[in-house]
């Protein structure tokens, strides 16, 4: 089972920047891949990218293009979403979430092919 713990959200203006983290503990080095959610009030959570740990490849939801990347320091388990221009309708409680096998060169982006959720961290973008 692999802990993860979010950190780093907050309030921002409309075009700032945020970067949030993710670390990891526990059987991580078994880990396929780690995801990045988002789930706005009253809407449905959905994916916002995933970084294969271990090449650190990465993909994005196209709508997250451009503006957000994920990267990864192995050596400190932790993952990290950089979110830049900073929308109101990027407000929304963020998510990482481990899978614990893939197939390789496959990324997944369904909620329900992660095994693994943290708690979530708070983002707030206001206008």
């Amino acid at each position: 089972q692999v802990q993860l713990v979010e950190s780093g959200g907050g309030l921002v203006q409309a075009g700032g920047s945020l970067r949030l983290s993710c670390a990891a503990s526990g059987r991580t080095f078994r880990s396929y891949a780690l995801g990045w959610f988002r789930q706005a009030p009253g809407k449905e959570r959905e994916f916002v990218g995933t970084i294969i740990w271990s090449s650190g490849n990465t993909y994005y939801a196209d709508s997250m293009k451009g503006r957000f990347s994920i990267s990864r320091d192995a050596a400190k388990n932790t993952v990290y979403l950089q979110m830049n221009s900073l929308k109101p309708e990027d407000t929304a409680v963020y998510y990482c979430a481990a899978r614990s096998w893939g197939y390789s060169g496959i990324y997944y982006s369904r909620l329900s092919e992660y095994d693994s959720w943290g708690q979530g961290t708070q983002v707030t973008v206001s206008s």
